[in-house]
């Protein structure tokens, strides 16, 4: 019998779905539908930047969608329903959902429908940095061990830094609900039929790297803590969960409602959720000492590390849990707040061009310009630093801008600022014993912009790959949905055996270009001044320096 796995898979603006074939590794239906509401799916404030909420009925109505274009996609490939044996499920995050006691969420109730506190608190909602800064600095009080394992500073885009605000603005939202559920795990409950929130396998990913979850203090922070936030915390830990699960376990059976929805069989295995990143580093072919990078509005770095091997605390990273990537290795996160969204803001705010594609035009006119040639340098602060500050307060900056500046110029300048970015990440984790030999690209922007990936490689000195899926999330989704399912009915023990099928690579690859890399040397030395100056309270240097060595290097590579 043919064997199928289904990936689903939640991202910023879309939700897409990719069913794959575990024989030939052929991916035969690819799905993508847009959420309807908000800006992109995106619900904003005008009045408040930092605010980014999502409307739950939309996952809903997109997986219904789906559900119909699959059910006659799958018949007329001859794709029989029981062939389909196992179901996996990413999503953003940290992305938690307000909910009633029966799991639905209290922007589906007519009472809070146009409340946007009560809708889902999309990953880059930053209302709540003024809560990270305050977990951050009682925890180093009272309960530094919570930040070890996060990189020593809590983060606006986290879990607990979103309930706290919201318990602080909106009191009648908060005390109406009977709990609060990351997308990653809403999902799967929803597809198996759970109608509680206590039923709900919760995720090792979303719990260890946003909720300060670690089995070394009896899982989610203490009651006392959390009350010393505020006494609003009081039971919430009772309101949450006890115990966090690696995808890969089986959440429960595909409920009767959405076998039928989705075309599929009553009882199809569905795996416990995670983020989209580390799904997505599973479906770009992650091992041991490659560090994938998905690329798109912002990005995520991940890497894996053996559990059996000691690995010290990382400063600066996003988390450090035990199987939140692939059972057996510890899962390391960092990223950065803006990348995609960086030349997005810029193209579209200051060069409305009446062309067809304005990426591809600057694109083709920054190639022609030689490293360190426009003397500019920039900070990729447009959306507060991820990995290594953790500061979501920080701004961008450019630096060496004259009256001969050109557009292209400062295009590639912000490409290569977030290159620089990419770099400080590679660079801390080396600095304590993560080594990154190679890197694997994914995303749309990996897929896309060639510019920026010579760029990268050239920064890094590493060599760069392609994953060939453009789906990897949903990919990666797709083979958990068959870990699952079990090697009965899978035919994969594990998942470096299911990665070895149908993880594959795009036969282009980025390699350094070594006088590049030589002049990039010489910037980077001058971003890390700018980085640590305006990043570190600590700083001592001075930034006389950082224009006039610019313009030497200027002089040298145009000269």
């Amino acid at each position: 019998m043919k064997r199928y796995a289904l990936g689903l898979d939640y991202g910023t603006n879309s939700m897409r779905a990719v069913l794959v074939n575990l024989q030939t590794a052929r991916e035969v239906i690819e799905l993508v539908e847009n959420y309807p509401s908000g800006k992109d799916g995106v619900i904003v404030d005008h009045k408040n930047a930092h605010l980014a909420r999502q409307n739950p009925a939309d996952y809903l109505y997109c997986l219904e969608k789906i559900g119909r274009k699959l059910t006659k996609l799958m018949k007329r490939k001859g794709i029989k329903s029981e062939e389909v044996i196992g179901i996996g499920v990413d999503t953003t995050g940290s992305t938690p959902i307000p909910v009633d006691e029966n799991l639905v969420p209290l922007a589906m109730k007519r009472e809070f429908r146009n409340n946007k506190n009560a809708m889902a608190w999309l990953w880059k909602d930053h209302t709540s940095a003024d809560e990270a800064e305050e977990i951050t600095n009682l925890a180093k009080k009272v309960r530094p061990e919570y930040l070890s394992k996060i990189g020593g500073v809590y983060s606006s885009e986290w879990f607990f830094s979103k309930i706290l605000h919201l318990a602080r603005t909106d009191r009648k939202v908060f005390e109406s609900s009977a709990s609060f559920v990351e997308l990653c795990d809403f999902i799967p409950a929803i597809l198996t039929g759970c109608t509680s929130p206590s039923q709900v396998l919760r995720s090792i990913c979303a719990a260890g790297h946003k909720a300060m979850y670690n089995l070394q203090w009896g899982g989610l922070p203490d009651e006392e803590f959390l009350e010393m936030l505020d006494p609003l915390f009081k039971n919430l830990r009772n309101k949450l969960y006890q115990k966090a699960y690696p995808a890969g376990v089986k959440a429960g059976g595909l409920s009767k409602y959405w076998a039928k929805k989705l075309g599929l069989c009553e009882g199809t295995p569905v795996s416990v959720g995670a983020f989209d990143a580390h799904m997505g580093a599973v479906g770009a072919g992650i091992k041991e000492n490659v560090l994938v990078k998905i690329i798109g509005t912002s990005t995520c770095d991940i890497m894996i590390f053996p559990e059996e091997k000691n690995l010290p605390d990382i400063p600066g990273l996003c988390g450090i849990v035990p199987d939140s990537v692939v059972p057996g290795f510890i899962g390391l996160e960092a990223g950065q707040s803006a990348v995609g969204d960086i030349f997005y803001w810029f193209l579209k705010t200051f060069l409305p061009e009446k062309r067809k594609n304005i990426y591809d035009y600057y694109s083709r006119l920054a190639k022609n310009i030689k490293p360190g040639s426009s003397g500019l340098l920039a900070l990729d602060w447009h959306n507060g630093n991820r990995t290594v500050l953790v500061d979501q307060k920080l701004t961008g900056l450019v630096v060496g801008f004259t009256l001969n500046t050109k557009p292209e110029e400062l295009y590639r300048a912000l490409i290569e600022a977030t290159g620089f970015g990419a770099r400080v990440i590679i660079d801390r984790l080396d600095e304590y014993g993560v080594k990154a030999h190679s890197i694997v690209a994914c995303g749309g922007i990996a897929e896309k912009n060639s510019l920026l990936m010579q760029i990268y490689a050239d920064i890094t000195g590493k060599e760069i790959k392609i994953a060939a899926s453009k789906q990897t999330c949903a990919l990666g989704a797709a083979i958990f949905g068959a870990i699952a399912a079990g090697k009965e009915k899978s035919g994969f023990s594990d998942v470096r055996q299911v990665q070895e099928t149908l993880c594959k690579f795009k036969p282009i690859s980025y390699i350094p270009d070594k006088k590049n890399h030589e002049i990039y040397n010489l910037i980077y030395q001058e971003y890390k001044k700018l980085h640590d100056a305006f990043g570190l309270e600590s700083y001592q240097g001075n930034l006389y320096s950082v224009m006039k060595n610019l313009l030497k290097i200027k002089l040298r590579t145009v000269g």
